[in-house]
């Protein structure tokens, strides 16, 4: 009688049907449960352990995964970026595989550190990260390269009286652009226009009335010193130290201002806007200039810290906005 009513229960009439329920009843122990997905009737099918006994060939249902062999899949992920990556295994459990092979990791790491050169990588890999090269990438403080920093400023300047107002005042805003590239160099510009119009010539094509200075910078644990040199009558080095940290991990997406020098330097001591200006100024005080007409100042204003917006969201960034909608911005 029990076993009739055990058989009832599930609506089966014989030993065959039992024999199924209870294979299904111990295969409870290798599907992976989602509570939500059982509204719509779907089991997730686990991707067994390589080597696992319960590994059995299986035909992968999607499309794409049928009619793109691994082979041309390994090609296309090692053309895209590391972030483009990373939103790549979201998509689906045999991308999420696919995209922890090594080789697309050591690739983006050996680009992003190419000045510390590939035996320094090497011995940075195997020392702190335990020969990952994707635990490097996400813990490894790393300067991205395929955006902009920039850093919002504001400061209230003194209208003058009209009409009813007597005391008026005015919230002026600017900015602080900085590019930066793998091989050591950075692109600095301060201007108050938008970052959707500046970003279109930040780039080393851009002309002279663009304002666009280039400059070297290097990058030691966490702490960023660059330097850019604006030519003229008075040459001027700015001097620039900088925090590098993330808001999760491996973002890299802030800076903080530590310190920005302006001083003097004489002509003899820089041929051309391109040589390496930071090798010449390694080692000077804060208040050191080698132009008596040009004193060494140190600013402490406009210190605010840079956010990094990627390339592709430069047109939609809330930094476009304009003072009347945000006044105030706070890069957290």
């Amino acid at each position: 009688m029990e076993s009739n009513h055990f058989l009832s229960d599930f609506g089966l009439t014989g030993p065959a049907e039992l024999e199924s329920v209870l294979r299904v009843k111990n295969l409870q122990y290798f599907v992976t449960r989602r509570p939500w997905l059982d509204l719509y009737g779907i089991n997730v099918r686990p991707v067994a352990p390589y080597g696992s006994i319960s590994r059995k060939p299986y035909v992968d249902p999607a499309p794409i995964h049928r009619y793109l062999p691994d082979e041309l899949l390994f090609e296309v992920f090692a053309r895209m970026t590391s972030y483009d990556l990373g939103r790549a295994s979201c998509v689906c459990r045999k991308w999420r595989y696919t995209v922890r092979n090594p080789v697309f990791w050591r690739n983006a790491c050996l680009k992003a550190w190419q000045v510390s050169g590939m035996v320094e990588n090497y011995k940075i890999l195997q020392s702190k990260y335990d020969g990952s090269w994707r635990k490097m990438w996400l813990l490894r403080p790393r300067i991205r390269t395929d955006g902009l920093y920039v850093s919002r400023n504001t400061y209230i300047r003194a209208g003058v009286a009209e009409w009813k107002i007597t005391n008026p005042v005015h919230i002026v805003c600017y900015f602080r652009y900085m590019r930066f590239f793998p091989s050591g160099r950075f692109l600095y510009k301060n201007s108050s226009q938008k970052i959707k119009d500046v970003a279109k010539y930040m780039n080393f094509r851009a002309s002279k009335a663009e304002s666009v200075f280039s400059g070297h910078y290097t990058l030691s644990d966490d702490k960023v010193e660059a330097a850019v040199l604006y030519p003229g009558m008075r040459p001027t080095v700015l001097r620039i130290r900088l925090r590098l940290r993330g808001t999760t991990t491996g973002a890299n997406n802030r800076m903080d201002l530590l310190s920005l020098v302006t001083s003097g330097v004489n002509d003899d001591e820089v041929n051309g806007p391109d040589e390496d200006i930071l090798g010449i100024v390694e080692g000077w005080q804060d208040d050191e200039t080698h132009n008596p007409d040009v004193p060494a100042v140190s600013h402490k204003r406009g210190l605010t810290p840079f956010v990094f917006v990627p390339f592709e969201e430069v047109e939609t960034s809330v930094l476009n906005l304009p003072v009347e909608k945000m006044d105030y911005f706070v890069p957290g």
